[in-house]
């Protein structure tokens, strides 16, 4: 193996110094001249210790993860070496699987796209998978870039690593007493039942999946309003993955070392880490490789995923070690897995004092209130440090601050959590955020909200120059009507109107002759439209209108949410002087 900082790391045994100092090392050797926007990679070594992302939900279930650290010298950039022909020190470690490659760089595209401001590198989720799995073992994947053996982490029983209870019934993890990391990105299941991706198009979401595993990290660390060039809002998302300080500098190590260069290698070939955190069995020869609890759910190792079939899993032995046999001793300070855990003692969860007005916002809006959940015991004390999920139902486009429509958040010394703040998207209606208790099957409370139409209190319609529309019967306008729309005296955008050709001031029915407007795809003459609605100047031009044979004063009126109101006075006569102008009397009448 090419050679590293240190030897073997134990965790809590390398000092953030130590570690710090690498990544200062490699930033001095391999990137001269570098500055100081490079993601934040190169602010580690003197940078303080980042607050752990607060959301109560680390990817990892703080698992155990690699160790091993990038050869100091610079990675070769050049293509792949032919067979035969010597590797230069640190160009092996520079190689990446060619599948797993492909699905970073897919992952980096389609955040790219959908949240432009985060400016997640590709180089950065390759630094996590080689972390977290060696890079699926060096590429062991299939043609869909399933992994072809499973990857799981050790029984998370407490027993020299956290505690939870399972919460997927072994559907991902094989094990129905406690939750394991799964897959090259190593989530736990209760993570990924929320941060879940389908990144290869196949409709299945599968931790197990490469191109799944590395959007779903990509959503993962891209949550909130972070920007991943700053390097607090970086740090904090890699600690929001597992947080540990060493594990933070070991994941920056190897993001700086592959942004330098890196090749694509086979699937297969790609050179796998040997030391982890704990000291363990390396993942990469699991023990007791595990099937899905569901046979025809088709996760890794099952024929239909081209994978080669698994053995059937160990039951595990609660406080046992990863091979179901006698129990290792506990740390201290490890929790005893007969204890329960503050997830057990709650009994019910109560409404923190959200009220139902406050849920309520206007399209394209935040909302002001703030969803609150707090969880209790039988008799009714406060449980601190639970996790409670926060998930949005319903027809709407609403989301959590970051486009999520799922957050989990921890609950404080109060046992009170509260849910990120809830923005309104275009879809205007009723929906509903439910909050649950994380690994209990315990009934939800249900908060229901309101996304309400974007106002406009104000039309006004805009001059068409000096020359009048103009008509004869059986004719069309010359010129089309155009309205600006406002709301307290500011523009009023993507408002919704609807334009009706009434009856007179006083009856707003629909007239059933005189001007009106063609259906776009029949070319039928429609006398009311809806779906309208005004730019991003907050201007609405209507379509043309057009005349039938009756002569006479004819009224268009045009309104929009908040009470904004336009009539507009069209006249059409056999001398071709018909006008179009806003009438400011209500007294008109219609076809007289």
């Amino acid at each position: 193996m090419a050679a590293h900082f240190g030897r073997r790391l134990r965790k809590g045994a390398a000092t953030t110094a130590v570690a710090a100092a690498a990544v200062a090392a490699l930033s001095a050797s391999q990137a001269p001249g570098a500055t100081g926007d490079d993601h934040g990679r190169q602010a580690t070594a003197g940078a303080s210790a980042p607050v752990p992302d607060p959301t109560g939900d680390d990817a990892t279930g703080s698992s155990p993860y690699y160790t091993d650290l990038p050869p100091l010298n610079s990675p070769n950039p050049s293509p792949s070496p032919s067979a035969g022909t010597p590797v230069a020190q640190g160009a092996a470690e520079a190689g990446i699987p060619a599948t797993v490659l492909d699905a970073y760089k897919k992952a980096e595209a389609e955040l790219r796209a959908s949240k432009p401001g985060c400016n997640l590198p590709w180089q950065l989720l390759a630094a996590i998978g080689k972390v977290e799995s060696g890079q699926a073992r060096g590429g062991e994947v299939d043609a869909s870039g399933t992994t072809l053996r499973p990857i799981l982490g050790p029984v998370l029983d407490g027993n020299g690593f956290a505690l939870i209870k399972d919460t997927d019934h072994g559907a991902y993890d094989g094990n129905a007493q406690y939750d394991q990391a799964v897959g090259p990105m190593q989530f736990i299941p209760s993570t990924w039942a929320w941060a879940g991706r389908d990144g290869n198009g196949d409709g299945k979401k599968d931790p197990n999946n490469i191109y799944d595993a590395a959007l779903a990290a990509g959503h993962y660390l891209c949550r909130g309003d972070r920007d991943l060039s700053q390097a607090a809002d970086l740090h904090g998302a890699i600690l929001g993955y597992n947080n540990s300080q060493d594990y933070l500098n070991t994941v920056l190590s190897w993001m700086e070392y592959y942004s330098k260069g890196t090749y694509s290698v086979p699937d297969g070939t790609g050179a796998a880490p040997g030391h982890r955190s704990d000291d363990g069995t390396p993942r990469t020869t699991p023990s007791t490789p595990a099937e899905p609890a569901d046979p025809h759910q088709g996760k890794p190792g099952s024929k239909d995923q081209g994978g080669r079939p698994s053995p059937s899993p160990t039951p595990s032995k609660p406080g046992g070690g990863q091979d179901g046999g006698d129990p290792a001793p506990r740390p201290p300070g490890t929790p005893d897995p007969t204890t329960p855990t503050p997830t057990d003692t709650v009994d019910h969860l109560e409404n923190a004092g959200t009220g139902t007005a406050e849920l309520t916002a206007t399209a394209g809006d935040a909302f002001t209130g703030t969803i609150s959940t707090r969880a209790e015991t039988k008799a009714g004390a406060a449980v601190a440090k639970v996790r409670i999920r926060f998930t949005i139902s319903g027809d709407t486009d609403a989301t959590f601050t970051g486009g999520e429509d799922v957050a989990t958040v921890a609950t404080d010394s109060k046992g009170v959590a509260k849910a990120p703040a809830l923005q309104a998207g275009e879809k205007t209606g009723d929906f509903k955020v439910t909050a649950t208790v994380v690994g209990r099957s315990l009934k939800g409370v249900d908060y229901q909200a309101t996304v309400t139409e974007r106002p406009a209190d104000t039309l006004a319609a805009t001059t068409n120059g000096d020359t009048p529309l103009t008509c004869t019967p059986g004719g069309e306008f010359a010129d089309q009507v155009q309205l600006k729309a406002t709301y307290k005296g500011a523009v009023a955008d993507k408002v919704a109107a609807t334009a009706t050709l009434i009856k007179s001031a006083t009856d707003a029915t629909e007239n059933d002759r005189g001007p009106y407007f063609k259906d776009a795809t029949t070319g039928k003459a429609v006398r009311t439209l809806t779906g309208l609605k005004t730019d991003a100047k907050g201007l609405l031009t209507l379509p043309k209108l057009y005349a039938d044979d009756t002569t006479g004063t004819f009224l268009l009126r045009v309104t929009t949410p908040g009470g904004g109101t336009l009539t507009v006075q069209l006249t059409v006569a056999a001398d071709g002087t018909a006008t179009a102008s806003p009438s400011p009397s209500p007294s008109a009448s219609a076809g007289s």
